[in-house]
């Protein structure tokens, strides 16, 4: 997670859900809580250079970041609670399913658009609509909302609104995507806190070090490949890790 951070910029948190449930054998639900604190961690981590580079836009931040913090602080309290552990639709269907599930339709679909080469993406700010503030405050609700829900930092939603909706620059959008992650899924996870989520502290303590040896093992690697080149392999594997979740939790019925 720490290594893609510093690769790309942003794309490690797609990463940590199928880390915890898989690797760890954190439950979904439970997971989503870890998520939280660990993207918003790690963003803030990384965002630390950006600030120092003078890329990152305040503004723009506080615009979408408030509603995505909504979006997050409406789903973790209202959507997830109002699902039942288990359902019937034909089928018996449980909560860590539908989580899981979601999860990693949103994988494929971000594999996809890293796989895909944007030709226009230099001129994506130019083109910026004119009434921005509103659609800016609408992603920033339904960006939280999906942060909220999966556990997701949504990076592959939030830079591309930042820089078709709001006419950042690449570089800008990145650095600004960071903190807004940092701020909605931080906040987010206090909200759990506050619920009475229980938390293993040395756990994360233990996989923020791993993720800071990650961060610093991919400042090294970055330097061997152009950004194009790790954003497909990069995407190669998230799509591979994604139709692996869609075929486990389908086979596991």
């Amino acid at each position: 997670m720490g290594s893609v951070l510093s690769l790309l910029g942003a794309g490690g948190s797609i990463l940590t859900m199928p880390i915890l449930v898989y690797l760890f054998s954190i439950p979904a639900v439970e997971a989503t809580s870890y998520s939280l604190l660990l993207v918003g961690l790690t963003a803030l981590m990384g965002s630390i250079g950006y600030f120092r580079q003078g890329t990152v836009d305040i503004k723009t931040s506080v615009l979408f970041g408030i509603p995505s913090i909504l979006g997050v602080l409406l789903a973790r309290h209202y959507l997830l609670p109002s699902i039942p552990n288990q359902f019937e639709v034909g089928i018996l269907i449980t909560k860590d399913f539908l989580i899981m599930f979601i999860f990693s339709v949103l994988m494929i679909i971000a594999a996809l658009m890293m796989i895909k080469k944007n030709d226009n993406k230099k001129n994506a700010s130019q083109n910026a609509p004119k009434n921005k503030s509103i659609l800016v405050l609408l992603e920033g609700l339904i960006v939280g909302g999906v942060t909220g829900f999966v556990g997701a930092g949504g990076g592959f939603l939030i830079i591309p609104a930042l820089v078709l909706l709001a006419g950042l620059e690449m570089k800008i959008a990145v650095g600004t995507s960071l903190i807004i992650i940092a701020l909605k899924s931080i906040i987010g996870f206090g909200g759990d806190l506050i619920s009475g989520f229980q938390t293993n502290w040395l756990f994360v303590l233990y996989v923020m070090v791993a993720t800071l040896i990650g961060v610093i093992v991919g400042n090294s690697l970055s330097k061997k490949f152009t950004g194009d080149q790790l954003k497909k392999y990069f995407g190669i594997m998230v799509l591979v890790i994604g139709f692996y979740i869609v075929a486990e939790q389908i086979v596991n019925l």
